[in-house]
């Protein structure tokens, strides 16, 4: 229990455990109603329990549901298979990974703007914080209709929706990154007579390497949940986003409830390779990683 991997199996039993309850809570009146229907009373507690979590539609599914689920899409159906949820999850991948790659780099650049001009820091920073504010479900239908009116569908669209929420903490990661050094370190470059290339190359932009680590692994959550969102608006065939559509429309909540699980996996996946890269970064670089 000391380590990592035992307070977080206990918290992942204590999940689970609660799920059950909630799923036994949610799903028991539902399952009374149909007993009722069928004329059946004085049904066994353990009888009623055994249908309350293997209902086909349920309000809340039990967790071995969601399981098999992800194993009946995943292991028993070909990748290439529109019935996959491994295919789906590369719909999604790629235009999560798109957009992230698109908003750290506008991040990286806005930050340095900002950092190096008295006016940009002025007139704007406001604005990016600013641009958050707007609820993304407000602004993708935007989106997607202006580019698909000059011509651009399909997989941009969607990136551009990821990158507009995941800019936004790279940009401010590595603004207090760029900012970060003391002001002793400073004036050594000053006295070296360095120039700003310089200073930002050997000075600011190492203090700012764990700063943007940090920051990208917000903005690779962020960018995961706008690409999902992007393929909301556009009525997209395949993606989570499709999947957690249709599972709306037809009731399917154990379908809705797996894609949850798929995103929630990717998401952690794509935060723990960030992880990774970083620990090795900062290590060749004589940091602690």
């Amino acid at each position: 229990m000391s380590g990592t991997a035992g307070p977080v199996t206990v918290v992942v039993l204590a999940i689970v455990a609660l799920w059950y309850v909630s799923a036994a809570a949610l799903n028991t009146p539902f399952q009374r109603d149909i007993y009722k229907r069928a004329d059946r009373v004085n049904v066994p507690v353990s009888q009623l329990l055994t249908d309350t979590m293997f209902q086909e539609r349920p309000v809340m599914p039990a967790p071995h549901q969601v399981i098999v689920e992800i194993w009946n899409t995943t292991v028993e159906k070909k990748i290439t298979s529109k019935r996959s949820l491994i295919y789906h999850t590369g719909i999604t991948l790629s235009s999560t990974l798109l957009g992230f790659l698109l908003g750290t780099a506008l991040g990286i650049l806005l930050a340095i703007g900002i950092v190096h001009s008295r006016v940009l820091d002025k007139s704007l920073m406001p604005w990016i914080i600013s641009s958050q504010t707007i609820p993304i479900l407000a602004i993708a239908p935007m989106i997607i209709v202006v580019l698909n009116a000059v011509g651009i569908s399909g997989l941009l669209p969607k990136a551009m929706i990821s990158t507009y929420l995941s800019f936004f903490p790279v940009a401010v990661g590595m603004v207090k990154g760029l900012r970060s050094p003391e002001v002793i370190h400073m004036d050594l470059m000053h006295t070296y007579s360095a120039t700003r290339l310089q200073a930002f190359w050997k000075l600011r932009l190492p203090y700012a390497v764990p700063f943007l680590f940090t920051s990208m692994k917000i903005g690779m959550a962020a960018s995961l949940v706008g690409a999902i969102v992007g393929e909301l608006p556009t009525g997209a065939v395949a993606g989570l986003g499709a999947r957690l559509l249709a599972g709306s429309y037809y009731g399917q909540t154990v379908q809705i409830w797996s894609a949850l699980l798929m995103a929630a996996f990717l998401a952690g996946s794509l935060v723990a390779l960030i992880g990774v890269i970083e620990k090795h970064t900062l290590k060749r670089m004589g940091m602690a990683g």
